[in-house]
Parts: C-alpha cells; structure tokens; sequence
C-alpha cells in the first residue's frame, strides 16, 4: 500500500475517533472513577480488535452484502447504547475522591468496555463500509495483509486518543464533581442520541 492512501486512511479514521460517541463517554467514566482508566481501554481496544479479526477474515464482505445482517447488528447496537445512557443518565458517574460510588474492578471495566465497542454501531460501520474503500487488490498486497494494516493504524489510535481522554477527564474533573456529573450526564444523553438515531434511521429506510 502506498503512504498516500494510508496518509487518506489515517486522516478520515483520526476525524471518526475524535469524534465523541460511546467510546469517549465510557472513556470519561472510567477516567471518573480512578485507576480503571487503563482497563476500561483495554476492553475497548479489545472490542474494535474483534471487529478487525473478522475483517481480516473476510468475513465483513460477507455482512455488507447483506443488508439483513447489518441492519439487524446495527438495532442490536443501537439498543445497547439506549440502556447504557440511560444507565448513565440515573447514575452519573463522579470522581471516587468524592465518594462516587463502589470502584469497578479492573475485569469489570475491561469486559464492559468490550461491550460497549463491540456493539458500537460506529465501529461497526467503519469497519464494514470505510475499511473496502480504502483496499485495492491492485497492489500486490493480500486484502487480509492490507486490512491488518489500516486495523492495527485504527487500534493505535483509539488506543491514544481514548487514554488521553480517560486521563485528561481524572486530571481536570477529579475535583470538580459537579462538573463531572454534567460531564457524565451529557455524554449519557449523547448515547441515547445516537441510539435513537440509528433505530430510527434503520426502521425508517
């Protein structure tokens, strides 16, 4: 692959990463509640290198063309969002120095956290409609090779991106609870948002 379409690749995947979805507000949670930031991360990693194994498989081929299929895991998606923000919504999350609640283990945060990507409706599409736009069999390279390459580009930049939030939300919220909790219940909002977004737009078409 040439480093022009990487370049094109990378550009478009870093706007879909910084742009704050469910990944970002489990993020912020997680960095709420103190020493989970890097667990809670871990499992979301862990949910978009899921999707990246199926790719590289071929199997994303498989899904897109079948709109069934991709309508179906979307809902799924979308429905897992609408019960996380309204979770929460009733339980916003604040700092643990202010007496936030129990603290999560560190398995906990990384299986909710794997959740939580593996049935994001973003990772999802980026996956199954970006990834074939940007793979050539032209190039010499295998689609698997070339699709581990723009997955393994993707993993790192969640990776960074949603670290720097976790820390940046336990750095500059820790001693703000008030602001945590509009923090929190924001982002809660912004998952129903979604959700109810997608649910419409897919019962709609």
């Amino acid at each position: 692959m040439d480093t022009t379409t990487l370049a094109a690749f990378l550009a478009v995947d870093l706007l879909l990463v910084f742009t704050p979805g469910a990944d970002w507000a489990y993020a912020i949670s997680a960095g709420l509640r103190g020493r989970s930031v890097v667990p809670a991360v871990t499992g979301l990693i862990v949910g978009h290198a899921a999707y990246a194994l199926v790719a590289v498989a071929g199997l994303a081929v498989l899904v897109a063309s079948s709109p069934a299929v991709l309508t179906a895991l979307t809902m799924v998606g979308a429905g897992y969002l609408l019960w996380l923000g309204w979770g929460v919504l009733r339980q916003p999350a604040v700092p643990t120095a202010a007496g936030g609640g129990a603290e999560v283990s560190r398995l906990q945060a990384m299986l909710k956290g794997a959740g939580i990507s593996g049935l994001n409706p973003k990772a999802l599409l980026l996956y199954f409609s970006l990834f074939p736009q940007f793979i050539d069999s032209a190039t010499g390279w295998p689609v698997a090779a070339q699709t581990g390459l723009l997955s393994t580009m993707h993993l790192t930049a969640c990776a960074v991106v949603y670290l720097s939030v976790g820390v940046l939300a336990r750095t500059v919220l820790s001693t703000r609870p008030s602001a945590a909790r509009a923090v929190t219940r924001i982002s809660g909002a912004m998952m129903i948002a979604i959700g109810a977004f997608l649910l419409v737009e897919r019962l709609a078409g």
